[in-house]
């Protein structure tokens, strides 16, 4: 702009355009990291459902209680919508937004009890096998399924796509290894 109304081009005016133009290409650069760094956090998505809490009534009150602790900490402290742990072909615990369906594990689930680790699907929608989590709550948009050795899953659902961080999940990780212990341990 300044090139426009001086009367001569001299080499101080020359610098001082080249300085303006790396910074500016700088500040425009920086803007893209820092949108890559932090990125938007996706909105939550509507789901249907309705508040519940669901146990089964066999298991011990120190059980009920380690499940009821958890499964809220779960719920308030993650961008957990539902929550679901199956034990011996049976459900024992449903928490947060239920669908009246009953849930059936599938091939997912089949999956990481197979590799024995957690698997996490940020992005229902692209995945085939989602139909599989429709009892879970339909519409959820992400769901974790965390192994319990070779008896069960522990089942998150999502409030919006990629929503669980890697804190996350550690800490549904390290939930579900005490849950197993806990239930591995009951006197049948």
């Amino acid at each position: 702009m300044n090139q426009y109304y001086s009367t001569s081009i001299t080499p101080s005016l020359i610098r001082a355009s080249v300085l303006a133009s790396l910074l500016a290409t700088g500040l425009m650069l920086v803007a893209i990291l820092w949108t890559n760094l932090i990125p938007k956090s996706p909105g939550r998505v509507i789901v249907g459902g309705r508040q519940g809490f669901t146990y089964s009534s066999n298991l011990p009150s120190s059980v009920i209680s380690e499940l009821g602790w958890g499964s809220q900490m779960i719920l308030t402290a993650t961008p957990a919508a539902t929550l679901l742990i199956w034990w011996d072909d049976h459900c024992i615990l449903r928490r947060g937004q239920l669908n009246q369906g009953n849930f059936i594990p599938g091939p997912i689930c089949q999956r990481a009890r197979e590799k024995k680790t957690a698997i996490s699907l940020v992005n229902l929608e692209l995945y085939p096998s989602r139909d599989e989590f429709d009892k879970l709550l339909e519409g959820i948009p992400s769901v974790i399924v965390q192994p319990l050795g070779t008896r069960g899953w522990l089942i998150i659902g999502g409030w919006s796509i990629r929503c669980f961080s890697k804190s996350d999940e550690i800490w549904i990780k390290g939930w579900g290894e005490k849950i197993r212990f806990c239930l591995e341990s009951l006197v049948e």
